[in-house]
């Protein structure tokens, strides 16, 4: 295909074919089995780890390197697998330089960590490319449970009760599983479908019946599912898109990240995409990051994040800011949009700076204006559909330790839950958790109610 980077405005077709195939390759290319030795002989096999407390779903981190270091990638992968279901897509997306890797005894005494991520890639690769399941399913128990959401935090939920004999149902809004890691994350960092790939290995485990179309508060009713099943676990992540309240951000071309992104995750051929010339960012987020660099690898000629706070206070790491800058991405910090200009579409953005004072965010009087015919808002999301007999605090359903909510019988857990944060990681941390106090509670080895937060939820009967 003839390169058309010059076309005006929002366009599809900028690069060539081989450019597509260069610019979305894997991020990070995987071991080789030397390569793999090489790095694990670099691990002290500490006996109090930092790697481990680091790491949300406690992953036995030396144990596993070990293993690789020994010769047995296959023992490695359960040793992840065993906290973390869903650990060949973390080893991909899980931003290990601020986690386990940021306070590992090399990272700490030499300025250069143990490439953990890269080894639990090389083990669950190893094992998943057998099409190899490690657990197998114990006995029926009887029990159903719903799982509203096929996201990170339902899908790990849902694996552990299945594995411990419970029949489940996962309720899912879009097409396609796997929530975050199908729709919401960056191509290059999970190529070769490999989120849909991870499901369908996931799901030879066997007791789980998956439906799509399924959206809470739409086709499925809170109260409905408690009658049908003996517990509820909700993972549907926030669904809801966060609107900037700006002068003109009605006008065309701008748009939400999350949807930019999800189009170009299900996109079969990416020159199909249209994209602009000049691209504006808004938000200092991953998804911002992961917009943003995308734009520039589609073809994008300038594109620039903004975000209103300073550095310091940018969620994106600082792996991915130097990513985003290694691809021509510029960041423009301490400043908010205050009015979008075009006749029907977007052709310029306006932005006040701000002071992050002791008074807060305040909008000062000096602004600067971006040309802009494509704008891209990654500013949050919010809670969709969840009935108001939830107790939602914070924009998010309140929930315990164990992940119980207000409402007996149903449990919460991932970025619609408190504690989530946006982290694949942590969403599976939050559905394993809850899936063992499920079990618990459903099994009568622990009280259906331990606290206050989440009092009186009560086992099946």
């Amino acid at each position: 295909m003839q390169n058309t980077q010059r076309t005006p405005g929002v366009a599809a077709g900028r690069l060539d074919q081989a450019a597509y195939k260069n610019n979305f390759d894997d991020l990070h290319p995987p071991f080789e089995a030397h390569e793999a030795s090489v790095a694990a002989d670099r691990c002290y096999f500490c006996h109090d780890a930092p790697c481990i407390t680091a790491c949300p779903t406690d992953i036995d981190i030396p144990m596993f390197i070990r293993q690789i270091q020994t010769g047995n990638p296959d023992n490695a992968a359960r040793t992840i697998f065993e906290q973390n279901i869903l650990g060949g897509m973390c080893a991909r997306v899980c931003p290990t330089e601020t986690l386990c890797e940021e306070v590992c005894v090399r990272q700490t005494s030499e300025g250069e960590p143990v490439q953990i991520g890269h080894l639990q890639r090389f083990a669950t690769d190893h094992m998943m490319a057998q099409d190899l399941h490690p657990f197998t399913r114990a006995a029926t128990t009887g029990r159903r449970v719903a799982v509203v959401g096929a996201g990170p935090a339902g899908l790990a939920c849902a694996h552990r009760l299945a594995m411990k004999g419970h029949d489940v149902v996962i309720f899912d809004a879009r097409p396609k599983p796997g929530g975050l890691n199908e729709y919401g994350i960056a191509s290059y960092k999970a190529v070769n479908n490999f989120a849909e790939q991870e499901v369908n290995w996931l799901m030879q485990i066997g007791g789980i019946d998956l439906r799509h179309g399924q959206k809470l508060g739409e086709q499925l009713q809170l109260e409905e599912l408690q009658e049908e099943f003996d517990a509820v676990f909700l993972g549907m992540g926030l669904a809801g898109v966060n609107a900037l309240r700006t002068e003109g951000e009605e006008k065309a071309h701008v748009m939400d990240a999350v949807q930019f992104i999800a189009d170009l995750r299900q996109a079969d051929d990416l020159s199909t995409l249209p994209v602009g010339r000049d691209v504006v960012v808004i938000g200092g987020g991953m998804t911002a990051v992961d917009a943003a660099v995308q734009s520039k690898l589609l073809g994008a000629e300038h594109v620039t994040m903004v975000y209103r706070r300073g550095r310091d206070r940018l969620s994106a790491s600082s792996f991915e800011q130097e990513l985003a800058s290694s691809k021509g991405v510029k960041i423009i910090l301490n400043a908010q949009p205050v009015s979008f200009q075009g006749t029907d579409a977007v052709e310029s953005v306006t932005f006040a700076y701000t002071i992050d004072g002791p008074l807060g965010l305040e909008v000062s009087d000096e602004t600067f204006t971006l040309k802009a015919d494509q704008v891209l808002k990654a500013i949050g999301q919010s809670l969709d559909g969840v009935p108001g007999v939830l107790e939602i605090v914070g924009g998010k359903i309140t929930t315990d330790a164990n992940g119980r909510s207000s409402i007996p019988g149903v449990w919460a857990g991932g970025d619609c839950a408190s504690g989530g944060d946006d982290l694949t990681v942590t969403a599976v941390a939050n559905g394993r958790d809850a899936a063992e106090d499920i079990h618990a509670v459903l099994m009568g080895t622990q009280s259906p109610a331990t606290d206050g937060t989440a009092d009186a939820v009560t086992a099946a009967q």
